[in-house]
């Protein structure tokens, strides 16, 4: 069975795709930039806080379905500067702590938000 999910707590899409998608024990949450939930505005400023509220965001589209950031298996993190790599792991490392997902990271020319300086997107085992 497939779900389509827009847990509360969750930026509205910008575009046509769900935040989140359950299929069987795993769920896949659309990749997300640094857009405050509340407001709907872009959170800019340098790379940790826009990392800080991507990864607040993916957190919070977990829980609305059922998971946490300790069922996260694979993370895509992308970013517009190889430079904010190590500013961005550090963020990273924090949510994450010992439960480490596989991860792929890539350096892109641009995201679909203007500015952005990272995107990412998960995918979670959760068995129902």
């Amino acid at each position: 069975m497939i779900q389509r999910i827009s847990p509360p707590g969750a930026p509205a899409p910008r575009g046509p795709y769900s935040p989140a998608v359950r299929a069987g024990d795993c769920v896949y949450v659309s990749g997300q930039v640094s857009v405050d939930p509340v407001s709907g505005q872009v959170v800019s400023g340098d790379v940790q806080k826009e990392t800080r509220q991507v990864l607040t965001n993916i957190r919070n589209i977990l829980e609305g379905c059922g998971a946490s950031l300790s069922d996260v298996v694979r993370c895509g993190v992308y970013l517009t500067d190889a430079n904010d790599f190590k500013p961005m792991n550090e963020v990273y490392a924090e949510f994450f702590g010992d439960a480490k997902p596989a991860r792929t990271t890539l350096i892109v020319a641009a995201l679909p938000l203007k500015d952005a300086k990272v995107e990412i997107d998960a995918i979670a085992y959760k068995p129902t």
